[in-house]
């Protein structure tokens, strides 16, 4: 039976000469991956529609012995091109991406999870790739997962406490309007980076060039 769903490209890789793997953040089904034939082809109908955070709506068949569908059709909604011609802006989206399939279940809905991915990619498209942006998202995605860092009980200085409540709190443009001290960005970036360790055992791969945001 062929099943519908919205998504995000997370990650692309060949399977065969010809053929595709894509794995997609969903609300409905959470992470899946689909095998899209024939992808590589240059008349294929899937050509210029399967990049990384590229989002669409798309169709296909659940396989009854892997978690590996069949992509059947794909309509694109948004490439996030701005993400992808500049490269501090690439390294801050696949490091969200990196985040999320270390932390996240396949085939788990994640709604809460792709509307913040989502914000956070539209935002990254028009803005800079400051070091908060990162910080704003670790502690978004820690919300969602029920690990919120409790930053007022936390040996923070005032000021930052006071940062990452705005970085948690407001929305993206508005949070991450603040201006950081090269001292506040080390502060947070260390707290942050202890409390990663010690709740998900290993940092997500590509944080420190994430943080550096150039």
């Amino acid at each position: 039976m062929t099943e519908s769903a919205s998504g995000i490209i997370l990650r692309t890789r060949p399977l065969t000469e010809t053929s595709l793997i894509i794995h997609w953040l969903t609300p409905d089904f959470g992470r899946i991956a689909t095998v899209a034939k024939g992808a590589r082809r240059a008349k294929s109908p899937f050509s210029g529609k399967l990049d990384l955070f590229y989002a669409a709506d798309f169709s296909f068949i659940r396989s009854r012995r892997s978690d590996l569908h069949t992509l059947r059709e794909v309509s694109l909604r948004e490439a996030h091109g701005a993400i992808r011609g500049d490269l501090a802006k690439l390294q801050q989206a696949a490091y969200a991406a990196t985040f999320i399939e270390q932390t996240t279940e396949t085939e788990t809905p994640l709604p809460e999870i792709f509307d913040l991915t989502r914000g956070f990619l539209k935002y990254l498209c028009h803005h800079k790739p400051a070091p908060q942006n990162i910080f704003a998202l670790e502690l978004r995605l820690l919300r969602e997962l029920g690990l919120e860092p409790p930053s007022t009980e936390s040996r923070l200085t005032p000021g930052a406490k006071k940062i990452v409540q705005a970085l948690a709190d407001n929305d993206w443009t508005s949070g991450l309007r603040l201006k950081l001290s090269t001292a506040q960005t080390d502060e947070l970036s260390h707290w942050l980076h202890g409390f990663l360790i010690f709740h998900l055992g290993k940092l997500p791969r590509g944080r420190a060039i994430a943080v550096a945001g150039h």
